[in-house]
């Protein structure tokens, strides 16, 4: 593999920061073997210690905890697909406003300046403006307008399928760990990124990332005298990405602010207290809490007494927030989270960050172990976990088979009915994520239909609910469906400040 050689200058605030304590025992002595940490003399094992993740832009801390997830309303829709079921979800961050416009078209130019030679790329990034026709409706107005006039900037970003906002988060997670690396004076700012000579935070981590670097950290490693940025350094942020749909509701239902002491005062219906839609303090009293529908052909009151005061969705920062500072976790638009839908999803659940839709990869090397090269994007290839590897590494056949108890034969075949596999042994005859039981029926749902939540300005109050829960396929968008991301919180749960225990 081709390496490109720098050339390594001062030594930036950062990195004097991070190597204050290298001569020996300065930040501790190992309780494994006595041997000082950051030692060079002692072989320069480095460990960074006292760190706490940085909040990201736009986030907003969750702490964790238990709570009773599932419905809370009557089940009109006879669904009975989203049981009560008592999970803890751990600590995350989450956006505090849904993806505006404006922040969607920042990605596209980002997209349309990189890639270049590549239109395709900026092509199936654009949201669907199409979205907005009816066919018994006037909206193209909306259809020029609404995503592109400077007047809808804050307004949530809709006509974007679950596959391109998971897209957006990870462009996210790159442009903010690249800045992160400037502010620090790790990297020089690129304007000419062009193709895959883009910044990628995996290929940076991985060595492959040959953009501009204006000075890397001084190593106590005897066999280097500069280094690049590890994990291990705790200055890269984690992934932006989709929230998980127990995440999504736990936030929505922000339980802490009615709570003491583990006691929750009342199971809520909607991201507020009480039964009401409508404000009860003083100040504000009778105005409606979210955009939805108030009734048949009522979208937003009458004149002079507007209700909710938005025929379509409203600016990200509309209403008032929720007890961890969110807006708009009931109504205004319907948002996609990151699991597979199921029905019985709360029959088969992990009571520890539930969630549906995992694919177990494994990053491909070359023959001598190498990260193989980047693919055309600039992003590393990552493919299924095989059945040997499975084996070997975990003992555990299941773990080869990438829907869990989906594609073996001991939950795929049905007694009577012919059972198929390919060369791999999967099941190619089902299509179920995680199934229960096997079924002789066929549906709609597939691996490919995706959880959106939290009701929306086309949408009655039963909806406003975060128990309530509906699916859509992921290459499918509407006009009342947006999205927000999250990102996992790591080390302590209740973040910086917090008194320790």
């Amino acid at each position: 593999m081709k390496v490109k050689v720098f050339a390594f200058l001062a030594i930036p605030a950062i990195a004097v920061l991070l190597s204050g304590c290298f001569k020996g025992g300065g930040s501790g002595v190992s309780s494994t073997t006595g041997w000082d940490y950051n030692d060079p003399e002692g072989g320069g094992f480095e460990v960074i210690s006292g760190s706490e993740q940085e909040t990201g832009p736009g986030l907003v801390l969750i702490e964790g905890g238990t709570f009773s997830m599932g419905r809370v309303e009557q089940d009109v829709t006879y669904d009975w697909n989203n049981a009560p079921r008592r999970v803890t979800v751990s600590s995350f961050y989450m956006d505090q406003t849904e993806v505006r416009n404006v922040d969607y078209r920042e990605y596209l130019h980002w997209i349309s300046r990189v890639f270049v030679d590549y239109p395709l790329v900026y092509t199936k990034a654009l949201p669907d403006t199409l979205v907005w026709r009816r066919p018994m409706a006037y909206n193209e107005p909306y259809v020029q307008y609404y995503f592109r006039h400077p007047s809808y900037n804050e307004y949530p970003v809709v006509g974007v399928s679950w596959l391109q906002a998971s897209d957006y988060c990870a462009w996210r997670t790159d442009r903010v760990n690249e800045g992160i690396l400037i502010r620090e004076g790790i990297l020089k700012a690129d304007p000419n990124q062009l193709g895959p000579e883009n910044f990628n935070t995996e290929s940076y981590l991985a060595g492959q990332y040959e953009g501009l670097v204006n000075q890397n950290l001084r190593s106590i490693d005897p066999n280097q005298e500069f280094r690049r940025v590890m994990l291990e350094d705790g200055m890269l942020l984690p992934k932006y990405r989709l929230p998980t749909e127990a995440e999504w509701e736990y936030a929505a239902l922000s339980l802490i602010g009615n709570t003491y002491e583990e006691r929750v005062y009342e199971r809520r219906i909607y991201p507020w207290d009480g039964h009401n839609v409508r404000n009860d303090e003083k100040a504000n009293r009778g105005e409606m809490r979210a955009n939805f529908v108030r009734g048949r052909g009522d979208m937003m009151g009458t004149a002079g007494s507007l209700n909710d005061n938005a025929s379509i969705p409203g600016p990200v920062e509309s209403f008032w927030p929720n007890d961890y500072g969110l807006y708009c976790m009931a109504g205004n638009v319907n948002e996609w989270v990151l699991d597979v839908y199921r029905p019985m999803t709360s029959y088969d659940v992990d009571e520890f960050n539930p969630f549906r839709g995992n694919v177990f990869q494994t990053l491909e090397t070359d023959e001598e172990g190498n990260v193989a090269e980047k693919d055309s994007l600039g992003r590393l290839r990552y493919r299924d976990v095989t059945e040997e590897e499975a084996i070997n590494r975990w003992n555990y056949k299941k773990s080869y088979y990438k829907n869990y108890k989906d594609g073996d034969y001991e939950s795929s075949v049905v007694e009577g009915q012919e059972w198929t596999a390919d060369i791999k042994g999967q099941a190619t005859n089902s299509d179920r994520m995680y199934s229960q039981t096997p079924s002789y029926e066929t549906s709609l749902i597939s691996d490919q239909s995706r959880v959106y939540k939290g009701g929306s300005w086309r949408d009655r109050a039963y909806w406003l609910s975060p128990g309530a829960r509906r699916y859509l396929t992921e290459d499918q968008s509407r006009d009342d469906l947006g999205f927000r991301c999250a990102m996992i919180r790591v080390g302590s749960p209740e973040g910086v400040g917090k008194k320790k225990r």
